[in-house]
């Protein structure tokens, strides 16, 4: 597998797309992909130390699969970048997160993070939350690319018919 550098082709961004695309096809069980997107995200981007999924429960973000250390298990809607990100229901790409206000330290070597919304039937259910330790690390690239990474998600997985319990 090809690790994604911090200057990031088209085509690299792609192959890591189409990857996401053949891993969760044929399977519309979210959890399961959420895990093999969270991992291929881990192996394919270079400097970074945590990519997971937060599954929005009863008005606060619950922890899903991840690639990474451990981490928060529960974030508030509006609340750090995960949580603001899905309040506001926007793509979120912060360059130094300890100059962002609120924000939530599960792993004080994180510099940086973008945040991506999940969305069933037009409400946000979740996010995308990719940490690096480096600042400045994600571009408007890196969040065009992505938006395309979770579509795939938004397509190919039964949301219907999951539940975070």
């Amino acid at each position: 597998m090809q690790t994604i550098q911090s200057d990031n082709s088209k085509n690299d961004y792609s192959l890591m797309i189409q990857q996401a695309d053949s891993l969760t096809a044929d399977e519309r069980l979210a959890l399961p992909n959420l895990a093999n997107t969270a991992a291929l995200l881990g192996e394919s981007l270079s400097d970074i130390n945590w990519a997971g999924y937060y599954l929005l429960r009863d008005n606060e973000l619950i922890l899903g699969p991840f690639w990474g250390r451990p981490a928060c298990i529960r974030i508030p809607m509006g609340k750090g970048v995960c949580g603001t990100a899905a309040a506001e229901d926007r793509v979120l790409c912060v360059s130094d997160v300890h100059a962002f206000a609120g924000h939530i330290a599960c792993d004080s070597r994180s510099r940086s993070e973008i945040v991506l919304p999940i969305h069933f039937e037009e409400k946000v259910i979740g996010v995308l939350d990719i940490d690096s330790p480096e600042l400045a690390r994600f571009s408007e690239e890196d969040a065009a690319f992505l938006q395309k990474f979770v579509t795939v998600l938004e397509k190919n997985c039964d949301w219907k018919n999951f539940t975070v319990s």
